[in-house]
Order: C-alpha cells, then sequence, then structure tokens
C-alpha cells in the first residue's frame, strides 16, 4: 500500500501567499503609487506577463537573461520567458502605436515580474514593481519629472528627505571618464561599470584589487586606477577635476540637480558608483536610497534609455523611466514605522439574532445598496461568538437585527472598538458607518 503524500503548506522559493492582512498592505501601497502617478497624468497599462525570449537578449543584458529568467519552450516550440522586468514590453507597446500616440506619452503599470535568483531581504524571485515612464522629452526635466513622481509616492507614505537619499549619475559622464580620462578600451570600462556597480557589496580591498587587475601594468604606472579610485570617493560635482566637471554630462547632472532644489527636493546628490546594471541605459541614471540602518541599499533606480523603442524598426523615442518594487517599499514603510492602521474592507457585520435570517435580507440589501460593505454571519452560533468573530476579522461595527428590530425599523449599532452601542434607524446607521470610512 502507498503511503499517503503530504502536501507542503509552503509557497514556493522566492515567492509569497498574501493572506487578507497581507494583500490589505499591497493594495495600500498600491493605491499610494496609483494616487501618484496619476496626479502627475500617467495613464496605467499593462501586458502579457509571457514574452518571446528575444525581446529580452536585445538589450537587457546576458546575466538577466541567461541567469535570472523563467525560460521555457511552450508546446509550438518557441521560447518563452516570464518577464523579469517591463521595459523592453513597453518598448515593444510604443514601438507598436508610434505614429498614433500623442507625445510625451506618460504610462505607468504595477505588473507581477519573475527573476530565478536567490532569494534574500528586498529580493524575491516573483514580485510587483511600479513601472513609472515619459516617452517623446529629450531633455532633463523629465528626469526631473520622474523624480519628483518617485519623491512623492515616498512623501505620501508619510516619509521625510531625512529618511532617504536620491543618487544621480549619467551614463554619458561615465563613458567619458572611462574612455577619454582614464583611456579605457571598451571591454576594461565594461568590466570596470560592473564592477563599480557591486562595489557596495564586497569589501574594500576586494574591490581595489579587481579594479587594478583590470588595468595595464603601463595604466597602474601612470596611476589610472588610483584616478578611478579617488574619483568614486568625490561626492560632489564641484569637486571633481575640471576636465570633467566642464563635461556637457556633469553640466547636466548640476542643472538636474538645481531643478529638482527648486521643487523642494533637497536630498538629491551626485554618486559616481551609480550604474544601474542594465545596458539599456544612455544618459542620467538614478538611484534612491534608504537610510534606514538596517536596510541601507537602493530601493528604486531608473534613468534615461533614449535607444530601447529604435530596436523595433521604428524612429527612437527619447525616454526615461524607473522600477519601484512593492518588497522594498514595504521594507521602507516598516523600517521606518510609517505602517499605518489598515482596517477590514467591512464596514458592517451583521449579527442575527434568531429566525431573523429571511426578514433581514431586504434590510441587508438596502445597506448594500447604500454603499456599505456588509459580512453576514450565517453560523448561527451565539451572539457573543458572533461578536468575537467580527473583532478578530479587524471590523469596526456590528449591527443586530433580531424579530423586534425588524418590527421596530430601529436596530442596535455596537463599534466593536469603544463598546458603545446605539440604536438607530437604518439611515442613520448607515451615516454613522460611512463618516467613519470617510475620516479612516
Amino acid at each position: 500500500m502507498n503511503a499517503i503524500m503530504t502536501l507542503s503548506t509552503q509557497p514556493y522559493k522566492g515567492t509569497r501567499d498574501f493572506y487578507p492582512a497581507d494583500k490589505r498592505m499591497q493594495k495600500y501601497m498600491f493605491s499610494i503609487m496609483r494616487r501618484v502617478a496619476e496626479s502627475y497624468g500617467y495613464e496605467e497599462y499593462d501586458a502579457p506577463l509571457l514574452e518571446p525570449v528575444d525581446l529580452y537578449l536585445a538589450k537587457t543584458g546576458d546575466e538577466i537573461v541567461n541567469e535570472q529568467t523563467y525560460v521555457f519552450d511552450d508546446r509550438g516550440g518557441r521560447k518563452i520567458v516570464i518577464r523579469p522586468e517591463m521595459t523592453p514590453t513597453v518598448s515593444r507597446m510604443i514601438a507598436g502605436q508610434r505614429q498614433e500616440l500623442a507625445y510625451p506619452v506618460r504610462w505607468y503599470s504595477i505588473p507581477n515580474l519573475w527573476r530565478y535568483e536567490r532569494p534574500q531581504r528586498g529580493r524575491l524571485r516573483e514580485h510587483w514593481q511600479l513601472n513609472v515612464d515619459i516617452f517623446g522629452v529629450d531633455n532633463h526635466f523629465a528626469e526631473a519629472e520622474v523624480i519628483q513622481v518617485a519623491n512623492s509616492i515616498l512623501q505620501l507614505a508619510g516619509a521625510t528627505h531625512d529618511m532617504y537619499t536620491i543618487k544621480l549619475n549619467s551614463r554619458k559622464l561615465i563613458n567619458f571618464i572611462m574612455k577619454d580620462y582614464l583611456r579605457l578600451d571598451s571591454v576594461q570600462s565594461t568590466t570596470i561599470a560592473k564592477l563599480v556597480d557591486r562595489m557596495h557589496k564586497m569589501p574594500p580591498e576586494v574591490f581595489t584589487a579587481e579594479v587594478d587587475a583590470v588595468f595595464t601594468p603601463t595604466q597602474r604606472e601612470s596611476g589610472a586606477s588610483n584616478k578611478l579610485l579617488g574619483l568614486l570617493k568625490i561626492k560632489s560635482l564641484e569637486h571633481l577635476p575640471a576636465m570633467i566637471r566642464q563635461h556637457s554630462s556633469a553640466l547636466e547632472l548640476k542643472e538636474l540637480i538645481h531643478v529638482l532644489k527648486k521643487a523642494k527636493i533637497t536630498n538629491a546628490v551626485f554618486d559616481l558608483s551609480v550604474m544601474r546594471g542594465f545596458d539599456y541605459y544612455t544618459g542620467i541614471v538614478f538611484e534612491i536610497f534608504d537610510e534606514q540602518p538596517d536596510n541601507n541599499r537602493s530601493m528604486l533606480g531608473g534613468g534615461r534609455y533614449d535607444g530601447l523603442v529604435g530596436l523595433f524598426g521604428v524612429e527612437p523615442i527619447p525616454t526615461v523611466g524607473f522600477g519601484f518594487g512593492d518588497v522594498t517599499f514595504q521594507n521602507f514603510i516598516e523600517g521606518h514605522d510609517l505602517m499605518p492602521q489598515l482596517r477590514s474592507e467591512t464596514d458592517l457585520y451583521v449579527v442575527l439574532i434568531g429566525n431573523a435570517y429571511e426578514g433581514a435580507q431586504p434590510i441587508i440589501d438596502r445597506i448594500r445598496e447604500m454603499g456599505v460593505n456588509i459580512a453576514v454571519d450565517l453560523s448561527g452560533r451565539s451572539a457573543e461568538k458572533q461578536i468575537k468573530n467580527a473583532v478578530k476579522k479587524n471590523i469596526h461595527y456590528a449591527l443586530f437585527i433580531g424579530e423586534r428590530d425588524l418590527k421596530e425599523e430601529q436596530f442596535e449599532i455596537k463599534n466593536l472598538l469603544t463598546g458603545v452601542a446605539e440604536r438607530h434607524s437604518l439611515e442613520r446607521i448607515v451615516s454613522i458607518v460611512k463618516d467613519y470610512r470617510s475620516n479612516d
């Protein structure tokens, strides 16, 4: 006789179950994201979870495709990927209707994304991510706007500027430093950029040794490696060597910081170590870092990627965007004690007394028609046990309906937080509940 297999109650590694309380938190975060994005004129879009793998091979980066994607062959022999990010998809969509769209295009989405990587704090295999992109603006005001969107989301969640830092850099500036200032070839430049992108995740001596290994003996003797290490310690555009400071990309960064300060964003700083891992960035890049000591890491990032739409055989479109994951957003909210008291979506818990079920149905229907969310206890248990159930569900009000209440058309409503009970007409009860909900 075969042994009965016991199934695990745990979700797949790197994913989460969303019980109602968890989903409530996610809905809260998404509501902040949507509210802010739409306040800036961004429209929501969506797309399929599956894409052809070629879409990501084109420009995302070999590491993402080869090591971090869920790739499989479908029944038609096509190689398919579960989307690990949204930027190639939105670029495909924009290219598909390039002539019909009115520019600038402002779009946002909060898709479900998958990456096959080692789960750790702030990074899971499955997550949701806000994507905000503006298409058709070729100046730094586009970067300023999307950074303002990200800043407004954190502010609406209750954050203050001392809780996070906006770090800015430029791919054009990096390229200039690598090629013209340090005299590196393209292979060296790419290797150094990847090293710098990971420098905060390795001991300083290991980083220095790996940087030295990239330079030739002649370059090391001329001081090129020391020049790079010195540049990485600079935290202000004004302190860069004159040759770099006067480059157009450095001047553009300076102007962006000025625009952000005018918008009362005072925590934006230059940081040469911000590289962004994706190959498609072409200009200014940025990341927002959490300053909470236990979670001092990048929360969100983005930048300018002017060439991606052009890969689809149409004229390129200047584009700036960012992504903000739900996991890092929740870690930020919890780490800074910004978690609100999230109440149940149910406004009223109906406790039936005696044989009142049939007579109560028209009353319950009327309350729902007046815009109140009601749960009815159908268990037939005692009123005391029904109330305990309502409290466990974190519902604020209980409504008692018995045969006497139906005859008198007066009903008892009890505030389950204060224990205060009152008798009122149906209309007054609805008004009480709605007032509470609107002031919550």
